[in-house]
Formats: structure tokens, C-alpha cells, sequence
């Protein structure tokens, strides 16, 4: 089992316990917000911990009073700056402007990883701290937690996919409402809306959200999980027959693999179930 605090990383820990590895952005008093380091190392450890066989799943939190404050001031005037002349500064790969091939977007690489990735929302989220908990798979947040989208108050429109990301948890309506007025929402009225899963007691929020993973740990077949993530995310904008077809493909492939035959042998022996793991030799 690993347990580990993860070296080389200035601007979050990396924490890994199996089978959860914790991200916590660590710039408190600039309310974690980001500069082209921190996204750098945020998507660095991302991707080690979906190359991990000892991780099942992935939180993401904030140390101190907010969650991420979205873009550091400079970064964000550096971005606008470079925009506006009409260049794109080589870092600007980190801020949503990738490689060929891949999806624009700050934080649209969570999408495809093939592993739960949970935002643990211990305080506010603006702009593209925002992003960065809709984009992940689940948001469980503190009952101290907020969010506030941001964007238009600094001239900017939605970003980021948020226009993608925020009807599908809220609904055109509420979704406008959000990226229109900027207003700031708490947790319980996040909740009602759709924009967090489960709201907890800040002492308990991240006990909560490793206990989340670990769930999924004890119960799915890790190849399941990432299956239905990709089927979730990607019928999201299919037609019903192309999702049918491809839920159906899927179900035979996994009906034909070894993780159904352990489901099932788990099943009659009265027993947990005992899935390999991603990655795994």
C-alpha cells in the first residue's frame, strides 16, 4: 500500500494513500489561486496519480479559507495582455490553450481521466476555481463553501466549457443566472441547485470525500468506472440510438471480461468483491 507525500511540487501537496490520492492547492493567502505553475503541477499530479495502480480515485482541495480563487491577477493580466496583441505566450498551454488535438479549456483533461475526480470544496470558488469543481466528476462541498462564476464581471464570457458544464448540472436558467449577475451562491443553495452533490460539516470535508473514493474502492470494478465515465460524458451529446449502440458495446465487452466474473463469483460466496486495478500488471 502506498502512503506517501508526493516531492516536487511547490504550489499543491500531493498526498497518496491507497487507493485515493488528495491535491491540495497550497497558496492560502493568495487563496489558492493559479498561476501557470500551479496548473502546471495540478495537471502533473493528475495525470501520475490516473497512471497509478494504488489510486482508485482522486480529490482535489484547498488549503486555508477558499478553494481556488481562479486565475492569480497577474496571470489573468498576462493572458489578457497577450490576447489582446494577438500572441499566445508558450505557457498559455497550462490556461486552456493546448497542443493540437487537444480539447481547449482549463481543467477539460479531467474529463478524460479515466479515474473519479472529486472536488472537496472547502471554501469559495471564483471564476476559474469554478472551472475547476464543475469539471470534476462529483463536488462535495463545506457548509462554509461559495461559488461565484465571475467571468462577465471582468468583461470575459463564459469560459473555459463552462457554458458546456453548467447547464448540464443546472439548467439553462439557473446557468445564466450564475454567469449573468456573478452573484455569489452558498453551499446549501448550491446543493438545491445542482451545482454540488453533497454538502458536510467543514470539520468533516475531507474524511467525507476520501471516504467517497474509498467506497467506490471497495464496491466497483475500476475498468466499470472508467467505462461509465467516458459513456456519461461523451452521450451527453449523442442522439438516444448512437448512446443506446454504444451503452450496448460496452455492456458486452464488460459482460465478456473478467471483472463480470467477479462481480458474479462475489456474489454467490457471499464475499467483497476483488477487482484489479487500473494500470495494474
Amino acid at each position: 500500500m502506498s502512503d506517501l507525500l508526493e516531492p516536487g511540487y511547490q504550489d499543491i501537496v500531493v498526498h497518496t494513500a491507497d487507493p485515493v490520492c488528495v491535491i491540495t492547492l497550497n497558496r492560502p493567502e493568495k487563496l489558492n489561486a493559479f498561476t501557470y505553475r500551479t496548473l502546471g503541477e495540478l495537471r502533473r499530479a493528475v495525470e501520475a496519480a490516473a497512471a497509478d495502480p494504488a489510486v482508485v480515485g482522486i480529490v482535489i482541495t484547498g488549503a486555508g479559507r477558499g478553494f481556488s480563487a481562479g486565475l492569480d491577477a497577474d496571470t489573468l493580466a498576462a493572458v489578457t495582455g497577450a490576447a489582446g496583441a494577438g500572441e499566445v505566450p508558450a505557457e498559455a498551454a497550462v490556461v486552456g490553450r493546448g497542443a493540437d488535438g487537444e480539447l481547449p479549456g482549463l481543467f477539460s483533461y479531467l474529463l478524460q481521466v479515466p479515474k473519479p475526480v472529486v472536488a472537496a470544496l472547502n471554501g469559495v470558488a471564483a471564476g476559474g476555481g469554478v472551472v475547476l469543481a464543475a469539471l470534476c466528476d462529483v463536488r462535495i462541498a463545506s457548509v462554509d463553501a461559495s461559488l461565484t462564476t465571475v467571468f462577465l464581471k471582468r468583461g470575459l464570457v463564459a469560459e473555459h466549457g463552462t457554458s458546456w458544464v453548467l447547464p448540464r448540472l443546472l439548467g439553462p436558467g439557473r446557468a445564466l443566472d450564475l454567469l449573468w449577475t456573478s452573484r455569489r451562491i452558498g453551499a446549501e443553495e448550491a446543493l438545491a441547485a445542482g451545482m454540488v452533490e453533497h454538502v458536510v460539516p467543514a470539520a468533516e470535508l475531507l474524511e467525507r470525500a476520501v471516504a467517497y473514493v474509498r467506497e467506490i474502492a471497495a464496491n466497483a470494478s475500476p475498468a466499470a468506472v472508467a467505462a461509465t465515465k467516458r459513456m456519461v460524458y461523451e452521450h451527453l451529446g449523442l442522439g438516444y440510438a448512437d448512446a443506446l449502440r454504444d451503452a450496448d458495446r460496452e455492456q458486452w465487452l464488460a459482460l465478456d471480461g473478467p471483472d463480470a466474473a467477479e462481480g458474479a463469483a462475489a456474489l454467490l460466496e457471499k464475499r467483497p468483491p476483488r477487482f484489479g486495478r487500473l494500470g495494474a500488471p
